[in-house]
């Protein structure tokens, strides 16, 4: 079976946080048995970056499962895999938000009725579902923006519209196709799991982002944040530089678009 999990990062985003999250995140692929792959180009560069989030529907066709999981996104080891838990004519989020404080109902919406509001984040995916990631093929850019409606916390925090493409186009594939949906939180309950899987928030400054992921890390033992170093900048063989342009520990690897498979295999030192 074939899996991969997905992240985006455009321009180098955020370095200093990268190297918290993405030896977390390769290490959850591999724990599943995934491949990790970065999104670095656009393919939409008339769109919001997180609009490139859709690319999925070119790149994950081939996979039995695609995975996606936010570049600011932390992933504790505990995390199991949601496509041994979900069938695969079901997509998943951690969470879920409601469709009618965000976005302005359309024939799709009205017609589905459950009002699911994607939570972009964290998403997975069958090959059964590749309509989820399915790019607007009916709107404009502008008519998309005039269906988004940050909350008032989101604006608060400085969210605009366009930063809640991904989540509108999402939550209107869902209710489009009729694609069957579950949440973390729901098999969470089911079999009364009260592990604690992720840090996630939109809401927050990149800088006090990076403070909370470091001290919660440290807290937890996960990953000791004081023996993290810049690595030695050699570029694999095929050319392309580090992902992790602040640094981390171990030497770099020839595979992989990350570069440091050996850290994901040191569950002991995470």
């Amino acid at each position: 079976m074939r899996k991969t999990v997905w992240t985006l990062n455009i321009d180098n985003y955020a370095p200093e946080l990268c190297e918290l999250t993405y030896p977390l995140i390769l290490a959850y692929a591999r724990k599943i048995g995934a491949d990790f792959r970065i999104i670095n180009e656009r393919r939409f560069p008339e769109m919001p970056v997180t609009y490139e989030k859709l690319q999925i529907f070119y790149l994950g066709r081939g996979n039995d499962w695609n995975i996606y999981i936010d570049s600011d996104a932390v992933v504790f080891p505990d995390m199991f895999d949601v496509t041994e838990r979900i069938p695969k004519d079901t997509v998943a989020h951690y969470g879920r938000d409601h469709a009618g404080n965000r976005f302005r109902g359309d024939a799709f919406f009205r017609r589905d009725g459950r009002n699911i509001g994607s939570c972009n984040w964290f998403t997975v995916a069958s090959d059964w579902c590749m309509d989820l990631w399915h790019p607007l093929d009916d709107l404009s850019l502008d008519q998309a923006i005039e269906c988004i409606q940050p909350i008032v916390l989101e604006r608060n925090a400085g969210i605009d519209a366009a930063h809640l493409i991904d989540d509108y186009v999402l939550s209107r594939n869902i209710a489009r196709y009729g694609l069957k949906f579950r949440t973390v939180a729901d098999l969470m309950k089911e079999s009364s799991d009260s592990g604690n899987y992720f840090w996630h928030t939109h809401r927050m400054t990149l800088e006090k982002k990076i403070e909370e992921i470091r001290a919660g890390l440290a807290s937890m033992k996960i990953i000791c944040v004081e023996t993290i170093r810049p690595c030695d900048g050699i570029v694999p063989k095929d050319g392309e530089p580090c992902a992790l342009v602040l640094g981390h520990r171990g030497p770099h690897s020839d595979v992989g678009p990350y570069r440091n498979v050996s850290i994901a295999q040191r569950w002991g030192h995470l």
